[in-house]
């Protein structure tokens, strides 16, 4: 299972169009690479509700190393909110230590999948309509930041994205410019992703029946090759979002995201 050149192939293409998406519009590739992990850790003959489990925490460790990819290239550009990033960032850290700790070991994977289908869903119902918010609205203070970030956190935790999905709408709906919130999502994307790693990583560590190479819930060779190409692509998507018409390709990425959450609902109810 580790050295089959078609699985490495599926990986490898995997990373490369997940970490484009990471820098385009700011999201850490988990919406779309935990469908297709799960896939294809099935297809290996890991049952449904640890492929599940295994594929939210492989996705969530790929998403390390885009976020420093793609942060690299929207810093080179001016356009990250570190003030948002340090205000964000603890809550997150906290959010995303009780989630992977915690829930996301109790709860089965065929729950996970459910939630993750519609999480998925409702995340691509907001990006088709990308409604504008009021004028006057601002991002909160300091405390109601500390909220967001543990909001953000545990969600991410959950479902195994970068937060994308949850802090660039959030950040928009605060009239905060739309390519400063991309550039701050994606540097949020790591300390969401330290925070869950160490707990998936902790939390499967008596799990039985893990394949090969596995770190607790985390999949090391997928890890290994999503990451690898996936900060190829990561500045190339950076690049594109401040080029190309982001909310038409946002309408598009929605119709995909229909797709997957279909088809995690369809895992988790099967399951």
């Amino acid at each position: 299972m580790l050295l089959d050149p078609l699985l490495i192939i599926e990986l490898a293409l995997l990373g490369l169009g997940s970490g484009f998406l990471a820098g385009l519009l700011g999201i850490g590739g988990g919406m779309l690479m935990v469908p297709f992990i799960t896939f294809i850790l099935s297809k290996q003959g890991v049952a449904a509700d640890l492929s599940v489990k295994m594929a939210i925490a492989t996705s969530m460790a790929t998403i390390m190393f885009t976020s420093i990819s793609s942060v690299r290239a929207h810093h080179r550009r001016g356009a990250v909110r570190w003030d948002l990033v340090k205000g964000l960032a603890p809550g997150i850290v906290l959010g995303g230590a009780v989630a992977s700790l915690g829930v996301f070991a109790l709860l089965k994977g065929s729950y996970l999948a459910i939630f993750f289908g519609l999480f998925v869903g409702f995340s691509a119902t907001q990006m088709f309509l990308d409604k504008k918010p009021a004028p006057t609205r601002q991002m909160p203070g300091a405390g109601g930041q500390l909220a967001a970030g543990g909001v953000i956190g545990f969600l991410s935790g959950l479902v195994g994205a970068g937060g994308g999905f949850i802090s660039v709408p959030f950040m928009t709906w605060c009239n905060v410019a739309i390519h400063n919130a991309v550039a701050t999502s994606a540097a949020l994307g790591f300390p969401i992703a330290v925070a869950n790693v160490v707990g998936y990583a902790l939390a499967g560590q008596s799990v039985a029946d893990l394949p090969p190479a596995s770190l607790g819930y985390i999949w090391l060779p997928a890890l290994g090759v999503i990451a690898a190409c996936s900060v190829l692509t990561a500045p190339l998507g950076a690049k594109a979002a401040h080029q190309l018409p982001v909310k038409k390709l946002k309408r598009v990425f929605a119709c995909t995201l229909y797709l997957l959450a279909s088809y995690m609902l369809w895992k988790g109810l099967s399951s």
